[in-house]
């Protein structure tokens, strides 16, 4: 079966070419033209992935991330959001309410489809190996995807997930953020190392009194040590 992705956009145009492109690589694809039906359609047909636009009619696309990540049953559907929007606070928004990439219109369609295609491997839980990692109060569990502080469970997203089990795994060695970008991302090279820095301080407020454990190397990159 193709993996399904939706389009969440109200310019037919730029669904089209999307549309096309995903065909091509080999996706089923879906379609909505505005907030409200966009958030019905990945309720109801549980797409691999939503390309998100954020200016949408209805219901913003903040709104439907935020409404979707809220959900236990929709939180972990990939978000890509692809916007005219290029503020930089607009992307930060976007990935702290849990976007797993923010792409910018114009934009190419060939690096949206590889951007897609890096955002579904990472979420793919076949790539996380057996065995437990444990540094302080931190026990994260990589055939489960489950991560407890101090004993308590944590919810992370799968892009979360990927930074702290890499960290975890390289603990004590200094990851610079082109590398982060690479082994976590995808990306083959440097396109916006504030992704890394973004996801970075969401782990540390989810990790709460154990977030000390992730030191920042000034003008660098970060490691974890114990």
């Amino acid at each position: 079966m193709k993996p399904k992705i939706l389009i969440a956009d109200d310019e037919p145009d730029v669904v089209e070419l999307v549309a096309a492109n995903l065909r091509v690589a080999g996706f089923d694809v879906l379609q909505a033209q505005d907030g409200p039906s966009a958030l019905s359609a990945v309720r109801e047909q549980a797409p691999s992935l939503l390309v998100l636009d954020l200016m949408l009619p209805g219901m913003s696309g903040l709104e439907v991330c935020r409404a979707l990540k809220a959900d236990p049953a929709t939180s972990g559907v990939p978000i890509v959001m692809l916007t005219a929007k290029a503020e930089e606070v607009d992307r930060i928004v976007g990935l702290e309410l849990g976007a797993d990439d923010y792409v910018t219109k114009p934009f190419s369609p060939r690096e949206l489809v590889l951007r897609i295609k890096s955002v579904l491997r990472r979420n793919d839980k076949g790539e996380s190996p057996d065995g437990l990692l444990t540094l302080g109060g931190i026990v994260l569990d990589r055939s489960r995807l489950h991560v407890s502080i101090a004993g308590q469970p944590v919810d992370f997203t799968a892009t979360e997930l990927k930074l702290l089990t890499l960290l975890m795994e390289r603990r004590g060695r200094v990851q610079s953020r082109e590398v982060l970008l690479n082994d976590v991302w995808g990306y083959e090279s440097m396109i916006d190392t504030r992704t890394v820095d973004t996801h970075i301080r969401r782990l540390r407020e989810k990790l709460g009194v154990s977030s000390d454990c992730i030191e920042t190397v000034r003008g660098f990159g970060y490691r974890i040590t114990g």
